[in-house]
Order: structure tokens, then sequence, then C-alpha cells
């Protein structure tokens, strides 16, 4: 039986914003949320393959996770992503250094705008990137298939969540 994928990636902030005053207490509620719904499949608004894990990087240490050919499913088949739906990686908030994460100067997928262009996740913070349209974010095996992740520092581990979905056509 051929496995299938359903994929609801949400983001949310909720915030209660308050002036406390000697008469009253102005306050401003917000809630902004946007929910992305993937379907089975290889075109736009769907996706058939996803990566995730918990790694572990030693002080200073850094890894390319290559998305085309090397990362296993969670049933184990090898994996080749094609076009990227929604990538999160999450630093573990018992971190100490921050969690760095790049398009490599060489075959880094264009997940950001230039080579060696990326960001730094603090410790508990968390990087979500999701786009659901065909052709936004395209892998290509060899020469734009690598996303690195690195510890900004020495002295301590640090320990990542990733989840990457995304499809093989």
């Amino acid at each position: 039986m051929p496995t299938t994928l359903k994929t609801i990636v949400t983001a949310q902030i909720e915030a209660v914003y308050k002036n406390v005053l000697d008469l009253g207490t102005p306050t401003d509620n917000l809630l902004k949320k946007v929910k992305i719904e993937l379907a089975d499949g290889t075109g736009a608004n769907s996706a058939d393959r996803m990566f995730h894990d918990q790694r572990t990087l030693a002080a200073s240490a850094s890894e390319d996770l290559d998305l085309a050919g090397v990362l296993a499913s969670p049933f184990g088949a090898t994996l080749t992503f094609v076009e990227l739906r929604a990538v999160m990686i999450c630093a573990a908030s018992t971190n100490t250094n921050n969690v760095r994460v790049t398009r490599p100067a060489s075959n880094g997928v264009p997940l950001f705008l230039a080579a060696s262009d990326g960001l730094d996740i603090p410790p508990g913070g968390l990087f979500l990137w999701s786009c659901p349209a065909d052709g936004k974010v395209s892998v290509t095996a060899g020469t734009g298939d690598l996303l690195t992740v690195a510890n900004s520092s020495s002295g301590s581990t640090v320990t990542y969540d990733v989840v990457i979905v995304g499809t093989s056509a």
C-alpha cells in the first residue's frame, strides 16, 4: 500500500496588550493565525515527502542536510525532495549556543536569497517557513540540495528539531 501525506502548517501569534491606568485598563487583543493545508500529491497545495528528526551538534560543529537522496522518511525510505513546502527548525531551550541555519555557498538549496545567507535561532526559538505554491523553492540534486545547520559557538552542544515537508516531483 502506498504512503500518503496530509499536512497542516499553522503559524499563530496571540497577544494581549494592556495599558494599566488609574481609572481603566485599555486592552488590545490580537490573534493572527495563518493555516496552510497541503493534500497528498506533488502539485500546488500538496506534498508527498516528509523528514523529521531531533539532532545534536558538538561545540562549533555543523552538518549539511542533503535534501536529495540522503535523508530517510519515518518509514526508512530514502527521500529526494524536488520542491519544499515547509521547513521548521526549533532550538532546544536548554541550549547555550544558537542554532545557525544557512544556505551554503556551494550547492545550497535556495531557501535563503543568497549563498551564505541564514539566521541564528536562539535557545528556545524557532524558524518556520512555508509556501503551498509550486516552483518557489526547488531542490536540485548536486547543485542546490544542501541546508547547513551549525552550532554557533564553542563550549557546548546544541540540540534542534527539524521538520521538512516537500514534493517528489
